[in-house]
């Protein structure tokens, strides 16, 4: 296959690209190596003070559409003596190709080497990526320890949500920011400026110590970790008497203030979601139990319909995408979500572009709001996610929905045209039998039979998907045991059995999975600590690569690295799995502070236990959950009792032509 003559490729002085373009006829996709996307930038290398390399450790198709990736690529790129450019993980057909002809990891922007820059930034949506994570800093030349890198090498730093427990990668960053990103990278990229224009005093240790006396950027080195002859963490303090004991996430206030980003990617390869995605609130108080991202971002921040009304209009006349994600953790709990769909339908009245929700609340999902997703016709996929099969499991997670709700929200998916939606769960939640499963199997036959009396068709379908639970840090479950994979794939092989028992229903289900192999290893990464760095080093070193790919995931190497490393700390993988915690242990992330408190998670873990229901404290009374008054934030909220229309033209652009009829 070869690579369009025709796309830009700004070539600098320090660029790979000769050397890289003979590789890419030999290569699958070479298209994504390329860069020249519309909303690309490449700035004067020798302009910038400061340097980022930001990356997504995932291939170009998953990476390229991170919101989070954009907007700091986006934020960084205005400053004018800073440069931001973005890498992605290589395929393995590449990386081959690239040791063979020692061309190191680069940008996509301008094909410069990564380890040419000052701050190699990589953003973690899940811990499956950490082993990408190593094969870009060896490609890149660099160490892949920390303790080995010198003053000329790139500081590497670790964010995204996986970073609220960086402890197993520890050994391979020097930094980890929590929380969120904005202000966080203007802070460094400012530490930077400043110790570079005083001449780089104290070598990057200096630079270092001055990121961790932030209070908000953890460094590794400056800790210690003592253990507890059971392998328990006896205590993680700092080695040095001028960094914190505990280090506070980031939490970015007015997202009016950050409409980013405003000029998005517009991929020349196909990508999994070609769209333009505005985040229209951040944070969730609903309080799901499983649930990392809701815990770790609070308190909600919505942003207002009219800056929502105007972002979605610049962003659509930039990029041209007929497809706009209203994105959130559970988008249609803003407070003016209909308004803002309906103005948004009829802003775009009589054009191609559609309006889409991720995975939306059963409970929340209403017929305005139907009729609103699919004026112009188009209906994008709609997600529901129940999560758990039975009551009274979804008592234990604190997922409020009844099969009533669920059976009514879908039929008013399908009388108001739809013939297909997706239904999430979750297998091996806490306390779960085979028989809470099995109930999956009832609801998605009523699902089938009311849609089709509703309706009057027999084209009616629906997917069940089942993916493994995980516990993670800073949620109530993160004392939680984990179950054995066997378990799992047992209750998963009961279910299918289930679904398929009366043919008539069977036939319109269609039932996807993941097994139980790739989330117990999950859990190990997600839960574990500085001594899980030496398994993932050996799985990297025995051929592990994009382990978030089941195609290239291999639960036989994970085991037999664990084996091998893990009996010299006197654990197993057992042990960091399948244990339930005490309420007293240290947990390797206890020094890092989400706002939340650590007696309130423990007493909402015993609430889940007695299959006690939590509400959603921004219409009810505080709960004390310690993120408001530790992090000196609130909730913000509407409604602003304005309306999204009319919008004006931003910079005199008009609607493209790509986006009419």
């Amino acid at each position: 296959m070869s690579v369009p003559s025709s796309t830009p490729r700004p070539v600098a002085a320090n660029s790979v690209w000769p050397r890289l373009e003979p590789l890419l006829p030999q290569v699958t996709k070479p298209i994504q190596y390329v860069g020249g996307e519309l909303g690309a930038v490449v700035k004067d290398w020798d302009s910038a003070t400061v340097r980022w390399a930001l990356m997504y450790p995932d291939a170009y198709e998953v990476g390229l559409p991170n919101q989070g990736v954009q907007i700091l690529y986006e934020v960084l790129n205005e400053l004018p003596d800073t440069l931001a450019e973005r890498t992605y993980a290589v395929w393995p057909d590449l990386e081959r190709l690239m040791r063979t002809h020692e061309v190191p990891q680069f940008t996509v922007d301008a094909h410069r080497p990564v380890g040419d820059f000052d701050l190699f930034g990589v953003s973690f949506a899940t811990e499956l990526g950490y082993t990408n994570l190593l094969t870009a800093i060896d490609l890149a030349g660099i160490p892949l320890l920390a303790a080995d890198r010198t003053d000329a090498d790139p500081v590497i730093v670790a964010g995204g949500h996986a970073a609220f427990n960086p402890e197993p990668i520890a050994d391979f960053v020097d930094a980890a920011v929590l929380g969120d990103g904005e202000e966080a990278v203007l802070e460094i990229t400012a530490i930077v400026r400043e110790w570079k224009a005083e001449g780089s005093p104290g070598g990057r240790n200096e630079l270092l110590l001055r990121l961790a006396r932030t209070e908000s950027v953890y460094v590794p080195r400056f800790y210690d970790v003592d253990y507890l002859p059971d392998g328990r963490i006896q205590r993680v303090v700092p080695n040095r008497a001028d960094v914190p004991f505990r280090v506070h996430k980031r939490t970015t206030m007015d997202l009016d203030a950050w409409p980013y980003p405003r000029k998005p990617l517009v991929p020349l390869a196909e990508t999994v979601h070609e769209r333009y995605a505005v985040e229209i609130f951040r944070g969730c108080t609903r309080g799901c139990r499983f649930c990392q991202a809701g815990m770790i971002t609070r308190p909600v921040r919505e942003r207002s319909i009219t800056t929502v009304g105007q972002m979605v209009q610049q962003g659509l006349e930039f990029s041209g995408f007929h497809e706009v994600g209203l994105l959130s953790l559970s988008s249609a709990d803003h407070s003016e979500i209909g308004d803002m769909c309906s103005g948004l339908a009829e802003q775009y009245q009589g054009t191609n572009v559609s309006l889409s929700l991720p995975s939306t609340r059963v409970d929340a999902f209403n017929i305005e709001l139907a009729q609103e997703l699919s004026r112009n016709g188009r209906r994008t996929g709609l997600t529901f996610a129940p999560e758990g099969g039975s009551e009274r499991i979804r008592k234990v997670i604190n997922k409020m929905v009844s099969k009533d709700d669920l059976i009514r929200t879908v039929v008013t998916a399908y009388t108001n045209g739809w013939r297909q939606v997706k239904l999430y769960f979750m297998c091996g939640l806490p306390t779960e039998t085979d028989d809470d499963v099995l109930e999956i199997a009832d609801m998605a036959h009523e699902v089938i039979r009311a849609g089709r009396a509703a309706t009057g068709s027999k084209d009616i379908r629906c997917t069940v998907s089942i993916g493994g639970f995980v516990p993670k840090p800073h949620t109530p479950f993160q004392w939680a045991s984990m179950q054995r994979p066997e378990v799992i794939d047992h209750r998963l092989k009961l279910l299918k059995q289930a679904i398929n028992a009366d043919r008539s229903l069977g036939r319109a289900i269609g039932f996807r999975y993941h097994d139980g192999e790739p989330s117990l290893i999950e859990g190990l990464l997600s839960r574990g600590d500085r001594r899980v760095g030496a398994v993932i080093r050996r799985v990297w070193e025995n051929g592990g690569r994009f382990d978030g790919w089941s195609e290239h995931f291999s639960y036989q190497r994970w085991v037999e690295a664990a084996t091998e490393v893990l009996p010299g700390f006197g654990v197993d993988l057992d042990w960091y799995t399948t244990r339930e915690r005490e309420e007293l242990e240290v947990l390797p992330w206890d020094h890092l502070d989400s706002g939340l408190d650590k007696d309130w998670l423990w007493q909402d873990w015993q609430d889940s236990l007695s299959e006690y229901e939590q509400d959603d404290c921004r219409w009810t009374p505080c709960f004390d959950c310690g993120v408001c008054p530790s992090m000196d934030t609130e909730i913000q909220i509407g409604p602003t009792g304005r309306k999204l229309l009319p919008l004006t033209p931003v910079n005199g652009l008009k609607l493209p032509t790509g986006a009419q009829q």
